[in-house]
């Protein structure tokens, strides 16, 4: 006997009536009749009411995934996966991938047959696990479950969705508690990735989970699904067809920045303005995606008569596949809300690509030449061959690992100590440096550059970087719910004024370089011009001089700040990026007002380390010795991460490791080995140090960058003229000047003064001003005609 089903359940409340009469009318589309007694065929038996009974069939029909040598399983939680995970473009770049951090598998979003995998996870080769996990509560194993499965080949799939996809997982990865994994016999990977991928899969799973849409992809879901063996009649043609999608959905991945598939942004993948190679690529990529459905449809094909599933009940379970699996077809997983799509559809965003990677070429991360055509695009992997160090895109020598210095030939030099600065005709230009770029790769670089500042609605490219960049940068470089900028923007509070550091060339020496090569210098130019403006304004300043003098003070104090802040950090700043970038950039909170979520990030993780939330950091040991040694007698975890389980832990001959007895004075030689007193001074002054004044925020659009029109215009004293140097100059100091310029007949000027006096133009400035300000000498003339009198022959101003 069987019983009448009537599917109203995603049709909005309001038409479920309606509905639900026309299903009892008889409509095919939404009534089903099934024999309840044959859902048992089905293990667990499933309320799967829509399907046919020779669907119900194939359960008994064919081998349960998990038998013979095929097997699907899950992997370890971490407990912790701030302390342990990272992106793979966050840590050290400059050691092979097999050392530390192995790709790590942690479900991801639908994606047929490709996807990357952003995360990589801090592995203990010699211990067969994570470095410093001795287990979790509930199972207190040091290895992590399945360990002996990991670095293998095989397929693994989001966590949930709508309709079901497979993605290869490398050899050399490891797989998590989310990132589940199946694994068959090498030779038949690519066969059952085409079988992950087909529509009877899908159905299949719907069916045995009992529901259409929403499906929690459990790994013993995958292991009960019936599995025909894939014949060899097949599974060469499976083979091929999952091997040419595997590839044509890599090649989409090949513009994406913080892909391992990168190879160039997609504005270079074509020609003509910007707009027109936006629109070339938008294409392409709808043309790639047409050509894998139609390879997917072919797989359809074969699966279905690998099951031998007749034509009626085909088109059942074509019918029933209600979504496409993108957007509409995902429930949020672990990894959502912060990846960057594989189909822009716009020209700004692939805009805003491309000037990201030519700073990436300007600090020497990627390679220019594969843009000129001086270097061919390396050959395409195998979908299972491990994964890179580096993306293709990335300049690397022989070894496959990222460059210290411009290779022989390359037709652009980088700073090696990775230190570029907002400042227009300085050396290390940013804007320059990526112009540059510019230059080389567009026959009408102008042009372009121009188009690029319009289509992302700035007045001009160096205002865009100055206000706009680093919070796109933010956005890229972010995935799993990690945040990693690897270009940082340290700037005033105003933003006017920015040095920017590329993470992966910074040393211990890189805040030093800051403050004594940019920063202090930039100071003392802007000081000595704000005491020539003052010079010139004299004591009876006109309104636009005012103005001018107190936009001048303004810059000088943001520097003043900022250098007073780099000072602060720089002898305590030890990178070391195995603790993640954000733990990297905490201590410079201070340093990105530009970005009021990002510092409020930074500050956040800064306050954590301070209360010893992290202490499994490097960072933490660095800084506090005295908190981090004593803790790791009592927790091995901490002893491992810090290379101390030697003296404070040991194995005994059960096999269980235990505390070690170590007399104080030992504890103390060790805190004492790892303690430094410049080290320490400077974290007493840093962390007495006053909150900095809020952010005015970033500028609206269309704002100059420049230093005095960038600069805000907050309430402040009146413009500082000479009398405010009177007190700065001794009166030895005024009265050798006033007298050197009593010795020059028709009048000294700053040059003669000099001579005579051996100042330097500061103390020269401040002197000058100060006279003048007295009424001790005059003026004539302007600028480099400007004489000094002892008397009162000329006219001040």
């Amino acid at each position: 006997m069987k019983t009448v089903f009537i599917r109203a359940i995603e049709a909005p409340v309001d038409e479920k009536s309606e509905l639900i009469l026309e299903g009892v009318r008889g409509s095919k589309t939404i009534r089903f009749e099934a024999d309840i007694a044959t859902f048992g065929s089905i293990p667990s038996s499933p309320f799967a009411y829509w399907i046919d009974d020779s669907l119900r069939a194939l359960f008994g029909a064919f081998p349960k995934f998990e038998s013979g040598d095929r097997t699907a399983t899950r992997g370890a939680s971490t407990c912790d996966d701030f302390r342990y995970v990272r992106l793979w473009f966050e840590t050290t770049l400059r050691r092979p991938r097999h050392l530390a951090w192995p790709p790590f598998t942690k479900g991801g979003r639908f994606a047929r047959y490709y996807a990357d995998i952003p995360t990589v996870v801090d592995w203990d080769k010699d211990r067969s696990t994570f470095r410093g996990f001795i287990g979790r509560p509930g199972r207190w194993q040091e290895r992590p479950e399945a360990v002996d499965r990991y670095f293998l080949p095989g397929i693994t799939w989001p966590l949930r969705g709508i309709v079901f996809s497979g993605q290869a997982v490398p050899r050399g990865a490891v797989f998590s508690v989310g990132g589940k994994v199946a694994l068959v016999p090498e030779a038949e990977l690519l066969a059952y990735l085409a079988l992950f991928n087909s529509a009877v899969f899908d159905a299949l799973i719907r069916v045995f989970a009992g529901k259409v849409g929403g499906v929690q992809y459990e790994v013993g879901l995958i292991q009960s699904l019936p599995v025909p063996a894939v014949g060899i009649s097949h599974s060469s043609s499976l083979t091929a067809m999952a091997r040419t999608a595997w590839t044509l959905r890599r090649r989409l991945y090949s513009r994406i920045e913080i892909s391992h598939a990168f190879l160039l942004p997609a504005l270079l993948q074509d020609s003509g303005s910007l707009v027109a190679r936006a629109e070339a690529w938008i294409r392409h990529a709808a043309g790639l995606e047409e050509v894998i459905d139609e390879y997917s449809a072919t797989i359809d094909d074969h699966v279905f008569r690998l099951y031998g599933i007749a034509t009626e009940d085909r088109k059942r379970i074509e019918q029933g596949v209600n979504a496409s699996g993108e957007d509409d077809g995902m429930v949020p997983t672990e990894d959502d809300g912060d990846e960057e799509e594989v189909a822009e559809v716009d020209a700004a965003p692939m805009v805003t690509s491309l000037l990201s990677w030519s700073l990436g070429i300007a600090f020497g991360r990627f390679d220019v030449r594969l843009a000129t055509g001086e270097r061919a695009a390396p050959l395409e992997p195998e979908p299972f061959d491990p994964l890179p160090v580096c993306s293709p895109g990335m300049l690397t020598g022989d070894d496959g690992l990222p460059v210290t210095a411009a290779p022989a030939g390359n037709p652009l030099t980088f700073p090696g100590d990775g230190i570029l600065v907002d400042d227009p005709g300085h050396p290390r230009d940013l804007v320059r440096a990526v112009r540059s770029v510019f230059d080389l790769v567009f026959d009408d670089a102008n042009a372009r550059w121009h188009e690029a500042a319009e289509l992302l609605g700035a007045p001009d490219l160096r205002t865009w970087f100055a206000r706009e960049f680093f919070e796109p940068h933010i956005k890229r470089y972010s995935k799993s719910r990690r945040k990693a900028p690897i270009y940082w923007q340290l700037a005033t509070v105003s933003g006017s004024y920015s040095v920017w550091i590329y993470i992966h060339r910074a040393t211990s020496d890189t805040l030093f370089h800051v403050l004594n090569d940019f920063v202090g210098p930039k100071l003392d130019h802007e000081k000595a011009k704000l005491d020539e403006l003052a010079q010139e304004a004299g004591a009876n300043p006109s309104a636009a001089q005012r103005h001018e003098i107190e936009q001048q003070e303004n810059f000088v104090g943001e520097l003043q700040a900022s250098k007073t802040e780099v000072a602060r950090v720089a002898p305590l700043w030890k990178p070391n990026l195995d603790d993640g970038v954000i733990l990297n950039f905490a201590p410079l909170w201070r340093l990105v007002p530009q970005s009021r979520s990002w510092q409020g990030e930074c500050k956040k993780a800064w306050d954590m380390l301070v209360s010893g939330d992290y202490d499994w950091a490097n960072l933490a040991i660095h800084l506090w010795p005295e908190r981090v040694v004593p803790k790791c007698i009592d927790d091995r975890g901490l002893a491992i991460a810090h290379g101390l389980e030697d003296v404070f832990w040991h194995e005994d001959e059960s096999g269980t490791w235990r505390k070690s007895r170590v007399d104080e004075t030992t504890v103390q030689k060790i805190i004492a080995e790892r303690t430094s007193q410049a080290v320490k001074a400077a974290l007493k002054d840093l962390l007495s140090a006053p909150t900095p004044t809020a952010s005015q925020g970033r500028k609206a659009k269309g704002r100059s960058a420049s230093p005095r029109s960038a600069a805000p215009k907050p309430a402040v004293a009146a413009p500082r003229t000479a009398v405010a140097y009177a007190t700065t100059v001794d009166e030895a100091t005024l009265s050798a000047v006033k007298t050197a310029i009593a010795s020059v007949a028709d009048g000294g000027s700053k040059a003669d003064v000099l001579a005579a006096t051996g100042l330097s133009d500061g103390d020269w400035n401040k002197a000058i001003a100060a006279l003048l300000e007295r009424g001790d000498v005059t003026r004539t003339g302007q600028k480099r005609g400007a004489r000094y009198h002892a008397d009162s022959q000329g006219e001040d101003g």
